[in-house]
């Protein structure tokens, strides 16, 4: 029997990484104050033990883990890495509601550059759900103040560029669907050396501060920055990818939804306005996806 998810179980799987990711910043503010990049070595050292783990427990997850070669272990190293070593630095250099809010384009992106790849098809309700989701992730971000100015503009780049970084990631993954997920644990742990390497050159070594903090630091490099990266290689090379880059707005909506349950943050008019859109933004795409396939599997030859 084949071990291969279907497309329906693939993008549940995707999702995961989805819930997971809401949970990054929650994580990160109990996590304080580690600086960034030691931040990243310690999770993705954990990401990556949880590779090791789960290649040990499958027969051949070794073997198939080293199996796709240099190349695909370069490309996702330089993904992963290079998305935060890009997304943190933006972060410094320019107001963290704006910067944010450019390097959340990677889920329109997803949607958008997913349509050149063979076998899918771009619709328009892809691209309007799309629209209306980045416009409900918008909103929240910026909470409808403030603008964009040029004396920020390296940041804007940068954070721009971390976009282009993770949907190129993102969606490239689906070209190279015959690599099997275990090679993300090599990712992982090539990631975890290189963000080790640019804290001991750039930054002050800091710990987390009582209980709290280790136990989020821990969570962190567990889920959001450790299984988020498995669960979503799978659903972007398995699963229905413009539902998933669609359904990525919900990041950020659940996300404040968590820091507000914890009581970092408190609830406002623009929460309530977001999650209409980004919810109206998700549906399109679903129903535009139904549609789809819908129509593929009439037109399909019958044998």
């Amino acid at each position: 029997m084949s071990t291969t998810p279907s497309r329906t179980t693939a993008t549940a799987i995707g999702f995961v990484a989805i819930l997971l990711w809401a949970l990054l910043a929650l994580f990160t503010v109990g996590s304080e104050p580690v600086p960034p990049l030691q931040l990243n070595a310690i999770c993705f050292s954990i990401g990556g033990l949880i590779g090791l783990g789960w290649c040990a427990a499958r027969p051949g997850g070794f073997a198939r883990m080293v199996q796709p070669g240099w190349k695909v272990i370069t490309f996702g190293t330089l993904g992963l890495f290079g998305y935060h070593l890009l997304y943190f630095s933006a972060l410094r250099v320019a107001p963290p509601a704006q910067a944010g809010l450019i390097a959340y384009l990677w889920p329109l992106f997803i949607v958008l550059f997913s349509g050149l790849l063979p076998g899918e098809k771009l619709r328009p309700g892809h691209i309007l759900g799309a629209l209306i989701g980045f416009a409900g992730a918008a909103l929240l971000i910026s909470k409808g103040g403030g603008g964009f100015t040029r004396e920020w503009a390296l940041g804007y780049a940068l954070a721009f560029a971390c976009a282009l970084t993770w949907s190129g990631y993102s969606v490239l993954s689906r070209r190279m669907g015959e690599a099997p997920s275990e090679v993300v644990t090599l990712f992982c742990l090539a990631s975890a050396v290189l963000s080790g390497v640019a804290h001991l050159a750039l930054e002050q070594t800091a710990w987390p501060e009582g209980g709290l903090g280790w136990a989020s630091l821990l969570a962190l490099g567990l889920g959001p920055v450790g299984l988020a990266f498995y669960t979503w290689d799978i659903g972007m090379k398995r699963g229905n990818i413009q539902l998933l880059g669609t359904a990525s707005y919900a990041a950020p909506l659940l996300s404040t939804l968590a820091l507000v349950l914890a009581g970092v943050a408190k609830p406002t008019e623009w929460l309530a306005a977001s999650a209409l859109l980004i919810t109206l933004g998700a549906v399109l795409a679903a129903l535009a996806s139904r549609r789809a396939a819908k129509l593929a599997k009439l037109t399909s030859p019958v044998g």
